[in-house]
């Protein structure tokens, strides 16, 4: 068992994979032998969740989930605790496995109530499970309020009861200023929707059991990122090693846009950094920044540059578009260029034409811009963040960067997508994603290849506000920017 940090590498699997795994898995050990494993894993991560809880409220479902939490409960019950169990299904109507659990429990002399008891210290949610194919209802329902408002931790069984695996869609609500701690113990793979869209405030801090069957031929759905090797130069070394990056944006009255994505590419490591504003009045110089080198974004040479585009743009980035995306050696489409896109056909073809000439592209759309892109609603974005990453990868062949809750990475071709797990609530502010495109556009033009760019700007990129002090003043875009690679 492990606890699974923003610095894990490891692979995805959806529930079709994890079904054959798990099929895989009980054909080579005797009846019951996983649901045994499983429970004794609740129980011990229970015990090292509340060290100092006496009674345990275990809500437990009709399906092999619930069994799972049957289980824990009889493991619990032998070790002193004193487990409470809720169960809504029909034991006549149980899986041979969770029938065996539910008589375990009983053998042990669990308590089982109608209502879950007054006072408890934690809560196992063994409600339902990956193979979920409706939302909670009912008395479920009640359940989970009841656990979401307790303020005592609660610890999900493999997902979240009504959480898509796949997607990360949370088919129930969760308060936003709910101050419950959340731990998952998820087993044999880890799923996708656990680190993306709602999963990462439903799942809180997962934990992972292969109950013993790590060996397996499946290919993985997707990827998390896991923590990228530390930058290193060499001594022989000139500016001239690490690129050029040309931010091109700045639009009348939003020049600062422009700014943060050439301050982030900067402080990224470029070895230099052109700021081609599209605003004839801006100034010469920024003299808080003098190292980087305002230009007319008219005019700049972008065929040996990286170009960062779109970044304060406004409606005046759709005149630039054509040249840059034809001429750019390689190319960061960001904000205003992505929607200029989005609504010019001729765009699209030239955005397309780009990668059959072999010239790199990253785009970096927020899921309104991927829905603009993709033609659809952003809801259909988020209903399926991986799918949607994909289709953007595809369509345009392009690396598409799904930014958001878990952000989704993905690559024109067979590579498996990347979550990302770093970054949290403070980059919701004004400027950071300007300042994301930046650090991509500092890597690409490193010579990184553009799939390796964006996992590593990501992750660094979120990594400094997991770092952020609690106790510090905000995290502005302008201070994310200036922030050192990790």
């Amino acid at each position: 068992m492990y606890r699974v940090t923003s610095a894990t590498a490891a692979d995805l699997f959806d529930i079709t994979a994890t079904r054959r795994i798990e099929r895989a898995a009980a054909a080579a050990l005797p009846a019951h032998t996983l649901m045994q494993r499983a429970g004794l894993a609740v129980a011990r991560l229970a015990m090292a969740v509340a060290p100092h809880a006496r009674t345990v409220w275990i809500a437990c479902g009709p399906g092999n989930n619930g069994g799972d939490g049957f289980e824990a409960a009889a493991q619990l019950r032998q070790r002193g605790f004193m487990p409470v169990v809720t169960f809504a299904g029909d034991a006549d109507r149980l899986p041979p496995d969770a029938k065996a659990s539910l008589q375990r429990a009983r053998d042990a002399q669990v308590i089982f109530a109608q209502e879950p008891p007054t006072d408890y210290e934690l809560t196992i949610d063994a409600l339902l499970g990956i193979g979920a194919t409706r939302p909670p209802e009912g008395v479920m329902v009640e359940w989970l309020q009841e656990m979401d408002a307790s303020g005592q931790p609660v610890l999900s069984v493999d997902v979240p009861s009504g959480l898509n695996a796949d997607t990360g869609v949370l088919s129930r609500r969760i308060s936003a200023d709910a101050r419950t701690p959340r731990v998952c113990l998820t087993f044999l793979t880890l799923k996708p929707g656990l680190f993306t869209a709602n999963g990462r405030d439903a799942a809180g801090t997962v934990w992972f059991d292969d109950l013993g069957c790590d060996k397996h031929a499946e290919p993985p759905t997707a990827r998390l990122a896991g923590r990228p090797k530390a930058p290193r130069r060499t001594h022989a070394s000139h500016k001239g090693s690490y690129g050029d990056v040309a931010v091109i944006g700045g639009a009348p009255g939003m020049a600062g846009a422009a700014l943060l994505a050439g301050s982030a590419a900067l402080h990224a490591g470029a070895g230099r950094v052109f700021v081609g504003l599209l605003d004839p009045s801006a100034a010469p110089v920024d003299t808080a920044q003098p190292e980087l080198m305002l230009r007319d974004g008219h005019t700049l040479d972008l065929s040996d540059m990286t170009a960062v585009c779109g970044c304060g743009g406004g409606t005046a980035i759709r005149a630039a578009l054509p040249r840059v995306l034809t001429t750019a050696a390689a190319l960061v489409l960001d904000a205003d260029a992505l929607n200029a896109i989005a609504a010019d056909s001729a765009l699209q073809m030239q955005l397309v034409s780009r990668a059959q000439r072999g010239q790199p592209t990253v785009i970096t759309p927020h899921p309104l811009e991927a829905a603009r892109l993709l033609g659809y609603a952003a809801s259909d974005v988020q209903a399926d963040r991986l799918a949607a990453a994909r289709q953007l990868a595809t369509r345009f062949g392009v690396v598409a960067v799904l930014k958001g809750s878990g952000t989704v990475i993905a690559a024109d071709g067979d590579a498996s997508p990347v979550i990302n797990l770093t970054g949290n609530a403070k980059l919701a502010t004004a400027g950071t994603g300007d300042v994301l495109a930046g650090m991509i556009g500092a890597a690409l033009a490193a010579k990184q290849s553009p799939f390796e760019a964006a996992c590593e700007a990501v992750w660094r990129h979120g990594h400094v506000a997991d770092t952020w002090p609690a106790d510090a003043a905000p995290l502005t875009a302008g201070t994310l920017a200036r922030q050192a690679p990790v």
